[in-house]
């Protein structure tokens, strides 16, 4: 016994002492650090000025920061329903039996191995683009002129694109977790429920859907963290100053820590305290999910 306890420590114990080294000791220092003031993120501790909670109310007084908190909540809404949705129609379709399963699962699924960045810009210049691009074409041939004399890419109109090529990027990923699912439910509950009579819409109901609610859980948690840490699209949608259609509280942290240029005016603490919320944020959305969703109710098969 002793000896399988010290193999034990011998194995997890290097894995626990870097997990404490690059997560546990930055998200201490963080939370520490948004309570005073500070020259730089690397500065020492006897640089620090104590500041209390003047960094979270200068945060609440932030027009910025608030249309940060405004746009997270749209990402996760209403990027959630969208990216959940249209996941769960093509799991459910490509599992149904359809041919050419592998085929049509790797081209969803494509955009997932391109860098967002590599993603974006092909967004950007092939699809919003105001003289050559896809939806203007479309629209003209159409015969939709007002769609296709829209900018896009406009502050009115940028959020709403941005949302919609993220979403597009997503929907692969999610799809073949759901996939992975449903393929798990053992095919005798479609063939009983069949031969019951139950059609195919009672069927997802009643079996499909309930069977998983586990899997669906572990999705709206992975969307949350994912739209929590929102950056490298709002970047590529706006490189230079992020405007308050595109910003997130991740941009506004990145802002704060290291500028975006040499007449920013940098405020670590306040980045800091963005970080500490953004943490906040995550695990009550993860608290509430498995409220909501909770475990008692699952069924087994």
């Amino acid at each position: 016994m002793k000896r399988s306890k010290l193999a034990l420590l011998i194995f997890i114990g290097p894995a626990v002492l870097l997990y404490l080294l690059i997560y546990l000791y930055p998200t201490v220092r963080t939370t520490v650090m948004s309570f005073f003031t500070t020259p730089t993120v690397t500065s020492p501790v006897s640089q620090w000025s104590f500041f209390g909670f003047g960094n979270y109310r200068t945060l609440i007084d932030s027009n910025m920061f608030q249309a940060a908190m405004v746009n997270l909540v749209k990402i996760l809404v209403y990027g959630g329903v969208i990216t959940l949705f249209i996941a769960m129609v093509f799991a459910v379709i490509l599992t149904s039996g359809v041919k050419f399963k592998s085929f049509f699962r790797a081209v969803i699924y494509l955009p997932n191995v391109i860098a967002a960045v590599a993603l974006g810009t092909m967004w950007l210049q092939y699809v919003y683009n105001a003289k050559y691009g896809l939806l203007k074409t479309v629209f003209e041939t159409l015969g939709l002129k007002t769609l296709a004399a829209v900018q896009w890419t406009s502050p009115e109109h940028i959020f709403g694109s941005m949302l919609v090529a993220y979403c597009f990027g997503m929907v692969g990923y999610f799809m073949t977790t759901y996939m992975a699912g449903i393929e798990r439910i053992p095919r005798d509950c479609y063939e009983a429920a069949t031969i019951e009579g139950a059609n195919v819409f009672q069927q997802f109901f009643r079996i499909t859907l309930p069977l998983l609610k586990g899997v669906f859980r572990t999705t709206v948690v992975l969307w949350g963290v994912r739209s929590v840490g929102f950056f490298v699209w709002s970047q590529v949608f706006t490189p230079l100053i992020p405007m308050r259609a595109t910003i997130t509280p991740a941009v506004y942290m990145y802002r704060n820590v290291f500028g975006v240029d040499e007449n920013t005016l940098v405020d670590v603490g306040a980045g800091a305290a963005v970080g500490v919320i953004m943490t906040i944020t995550v695990i009550v959305m993860f608290l509430v999910i498995n409220l909501i969703l909770r475990d008692k109710d699952d069924l087994e098969f």
